[in-house]
């Protein structure tokens, strides 16, 4: 796939923000692959939908309606036409959104749509499995890391801004046990494909993050052109 550059990598390692940047540099669409599962948990929640039952959770993604649209304030995200954007980015909704996307059955319809969405045109995909389960063919495909402490002060500043009160430890420890449940999870758990390139961004800035991406990117293309 030409036309499609994969970014995957644990909670708060930058992936959406980098995504986004490189996206909007490149001019290509932007994919947050995880907004869909995040869209689905905010129903489940909101019609109290158990999050033990996968049969009931796979009916409900069939017939919601997800749809992401970008524009020059950012992207946003629908669901059954009604803008989530920001409710999706709840704390709640976000840790029913892990559990979701463990479930298989939950998985096969998510992945359905978020091929869907990416056949319309060039894209960059965040997530934690976009380059080894969701697009396995993609021309490129980094796998975007930090170091737990620096991804727990970054989630620890994102909450304060938003005006949550947050301790630190407590923010470090639902990053390792997200991180163990999205690694051991039974299908498509979290972890590099085997051709993605591994990038830390622990010392880096965002700017700096796509900088080196664009720079891989370039010789990525002109290794494969010489071939």
């Amino acid at each position: 796939m030409r036309n499609m550059i994969t970014i995957d990598g644990p909670a708060a390692s930058g992936k959406s923000t980098v995504g986004k940047e490189l996206a909007r540099r490149l001019g290509w669409r932007y994919l947050d692959s995880g907004a869909f599962y995040r869209a689905l948990a905010w129903k489940a929640l909101r019609e109290e939908v158990p999050l033990n039952k996968p049969e009931a959770l796979s009916e409900l993604a069939k017939k919601t309606r997800i749809n992401l649209s970008s524009s020059t304030e950012g992207l946003r995200i629908f669901v059954d036409g009604h803008d989530v954007t920001q409710a999706i980015r709840e704390e709640c909704v976000s840790e029913a959104a892990s559990i979701l996307a463990a479930l298989p059955e939950v998985r096969r319809v998510m992945l359905g749509l978020q091929q869907e969405f990416a056949a319309r045109g060039k894209v960059v995909a965040e997530g934690r499995d976009m380059g080894t389960v969701v697009f396995p063919d993609a021309r490129f495909k980094f796998f975007l890391d930090a170091e737990l402490e620096e991804r727990a002060r970054r989630r620890h500043r994102e909450l304060i801004s938003r005006g949550k009160r947050a301790s630190l430890e407590k923010v470090k420890a639902e990053l390792t046990e997200r991180d163990q449940r999205d690694s051991t999870r039974d299908v498509a758990p979290l972890g590099p494909a085997e051709d993605a390139l591994y990038v830390d961004s622990t010392h880096l800035g965002v700017g700096e993050v796509v900088d080196l991406l664009l720079h891989k990117l370039k010789c990525i293309e002109a290794s494969q052109n010489n071939k």
